[in-house]
């Protein structure tokens, strides 16, 4: 992020939303299974997602930790098609759920 100064206020970003991304989001929301190891595998629905990653909303009290690789597959895909399982790294915490970057 970059440190910007905005009429005598500090914030993270630039003017749009306050925070600058390589990848805009888009919000939608989709069923998602995740593989976290110490919770083992738990369903979440997305709030947004990126050409880089996701946001997944969680409703648990085992949330993995910033820098852990998760494994995430879509779900519900029509005609019965199985998503590809991405490995994944939780870079974000909130109260709502936890914010993932595909690995190269």
């Amino acid at each position: 992020f970059q440190l910007l100064t905005c009429e005598g206020k500090c914030m993270l970003g630039g003017p749009d939303k306050g925070e600058s991304r390589r990848s805009p989001r888009t919000p939608i929301k989709m069923k998602v299974s995740l593989v976290i190891s110490e919770a083992g595998e738990m369903l979440a629905v997305t709030r947004d997602i990126s050409d880089t990653g996701i946001f997944a909303l969680i409703d648990s009290d085992t949330q993995p930790a910033v820098g852990e690789t998760v494994r995430v597959q879509v779900q519900g895909l029509p005609n019965g098609m199985q998503a590809p399982w991405v490995e994944m790294t939780v870079v974000r915490i909130e109260s709502e759920g936890i914010g993932l970057m595909i690995v190269d």
